[in-house]
């Protein structure tokens, strides 16, 4: 075998995969067609995160006089500068992966992978040649791409992905956005921040639909101060692009409306790469368009597996990092732990953040659960009102008979960096006692978790 390890893809559950299969003394190889780093870090998690922090700084700029700062007004946002910076930050971290490669003596192959049947990968370069590696392991991480609705093609200029959002040659005046997720929500954000004014669509009830519902009002609050206008309830029925302006045909729940906007960015979901792959030369079985694996990402082929966006479970790179890491330590003979998919954070990185873990009130009510919801407003923190980001709160939600946090859910300013206490918590059966007795420290934002753990038993201090 030319490699103990073959990995397809180099995106965060791919290239972790390769690194922690290095270090376990196998000899790598990563097949990576595009970008080293993947989607995530050159086109989704790393350069929205810096697009969002330029719209988070001319917001504070604009608001300077809030803060006793006057001349914050004369700020304007130069959107080629702002989405330039975004092309650098994520550069510079691929280039931090390709570093990591070279430590961890991990080949990089250029080009198109697809399985060749037995333990082969054909890898197809640029320029039309094939050479074919075997590989005693072979780990399938492709990743997905931004999905099409049928009324909503995208032709990479009055309808757009999420990739053609990020490096828009002018900043668009009017913007629709379809699908209210994760990707759609940061979106709107940035660019309704920037000066564009923003339509949000979203089929569901309510924006963010996976989050808890008090959590979806709280945003939909938030947006709506910020002036964007928020449709639920609808959908983009057709678009023709044939004018100057695109004009949407919008379904809502008092007729259709007619739209006229400069872009429109389809956000309603992601669809798996594992078309021309190899899949079916190799027999992998599939299942709506998911490649099918167990506990340890083995598929039914022997030596094949598959992890990330194309298996089960929710499309986060911090999954499939924690999916590459177990199925190679089962793969070099260790014991490692199945994902725990019940405790997987969700983080959205609008103003104000969301970030949850475990089950909702809905789910919790729904499974038959009884249970004690404590609730915290950032308003009553010393800490978010000296910040000036009052918006907001923490809500936890526990099992009635024995306290075990089954829930938390927080919208407001650094709870992306909050959450993970709560998963903490949650991986060693944390209990409401336990935490209210955990002293935080004052002034912070997490006092506002012991107080939301208080809150539910009638013992919190500063409501």
């Amino acid at each position: 075998m030319d490699y103990d390890l073959l990995v397809i893809g180099s995106g965060p559950g791919g290239y972790v995969a390769a690194i922690r299969a290095s270090q376990l003394n196998m000899k790598v190889a990563v097949v990576e067609k595009s970008e080293i780093g993947g989607i995530c870090l050159n086109w989704g998690c790393i350069p929205t995160k810096s697009l969002l922090k330029s719209a988070q700084v001319l917001d504070y700029i604009n608001h300077a006089e809030d803060y006793g700062i006057r001349g914050g007004a004369e700020a304007k946002p130069d959107f080629g500068a702002i989405v330039a910076r975004g092309r650098g930050v994520a550069e510079g971290m691929s280039k931090g992966i390709q570093y990591l490669f070279r430590k961890n003596n991990i080949e990089l192959l250029k080009g198109f992978g697809a399985l060749a049947g037995g333990s082969e990968v054909e890898v197809t370069s640029d320029d039309g040649s094939k050479k074919k590696y075997s590989a005693g392991n072979i780990i399938i991480a492709t990743g997905a791409r931004s999905k099409e609705l049928p009324g909503l093609k995208q032709d990479g200029r009055k309808i757009i992905g999420y990739r053609e959002a990020m490096t828009l040659p002018v900043q668009p005046e009017t913007m629709v956005v379809a699908g209210s997720g994760a990707i759609g929500s940061e979106f709107a954000y940035f660019y309704q921040t920037i000066g564009t004014s923003v339509t949000l669509v979203e089929f569901m009830p309510r924006i963010v639909p996976n989050e808890d519902e008090e959590v979806s009002r709280q945003l939909e609050r938030s947006f709506k101060k910020m002036k964007m206008r928020v449709l639920t309830g609808s959908s983009v029925e057709s678009a023709d692009t044939s004018g100057d302006k695109c004009r949407l045909k919008i379904l809502t729940p008092r007729g259709y409306e007619e739209l006229e906007t400069d872009i429109v960015l389809s956000a309603v979901g992601v669809e798996t790469n594992i078309t021309g792959i190899g899949l079916e030369l190799a027999g992998v079985r599939t299942e709506k368009g998911k490649v099918v694996v167990d506990d340890y990402y083995r598929t039914n082929v022997p030596g094949i597996f598959a992890i990330g966006d194309i298996v089960h479970g929710p499309a986060l790179a911090h999954v499939a990092s924690a999916e590459g890491i177990a199925c190679v330590e089962k793969i070099a003979g260790l014991d490692p732990e199945p994902v725990d998919y019940s405790n997987i954070p969700s983080c959205i990185y609008t103003t104000p953040e969301i970030a949850s873990c475990g089950m909702t009130e809905a789910a919790a009510k729904a499974a038959g659960r009884e249970i004690r919801v404590g609730k915290f407003p950032f308003a009553a923190s010393g800490k978010a009102n000296a910040s000036g980001s009052k918006e907001g709160f923490v809500k936890l939600i526990f099992d009635a008979s024995d306290g075990e946090l089954l829930g938390a859910h927080m919208i407001g300013a650094n709870v992306t960096e909050m959450i993970s206490e709560l998963v903490v918590a949650r991986k060693l059966e944390t209990t409401a006692h336990e935490i209210i007795k955990s002293v935080h420290p004052h002034p912070t934002m997490s006092e506002a978790i012991m107080e939301a753990a208080a809150a539910a038993y009638g013992e919190v201090i500063h409501l």
